[in-house]
């Protein structure tokens, strides 16, 4: 059955998060990731990060990976992975018409 929030546009956090577990990825590393790709101007709390992975664990977009007696590492899912396709379609759509609204 299809998630019926596949289609909801994501916020900048989940989209990063997102995009940071394509690989295997433990919180802190999660966190650091996000930094970099948005160039500092994105900094997760760490009660706000896990809030996120509580709530995309329960949304099946991603699933633990693995854990040692210290790191839990996250992974993202094929649902996951099609919600992040079908955001990133929509972020293009919204610079293409951008773009073409301003230059006329």
């Amino acid at each position: 059955m299809a998630d019926k929030n596949q289609n909801t546009p994501l916020t900048e956090a989940v989209y990063y998060i997102l995009l940071s577990v394509m690989t295997p990825l433990h919180g802190y590393g999660i966190i650091q990731k996000v930094k970099d790709m948005s160039g500092g101007r994105l900094v997760l709390a760490a009660g706000t990060l896990y809030g996120a992975i509580n709530n995309l664990l329960a949304k099946g977009w991603i699933a633990t990976a693995g854990e040692d007696e210290r790191k839990k590492e996250y992974i993202i899912t094929e649902s996951g992975r099609t919600v992040l396709e079908k955001e990133l379609a929509r972020l293009e759509e919204l610079v293409k018409n951008g773009q073409d609204i301003m230059r006329g």
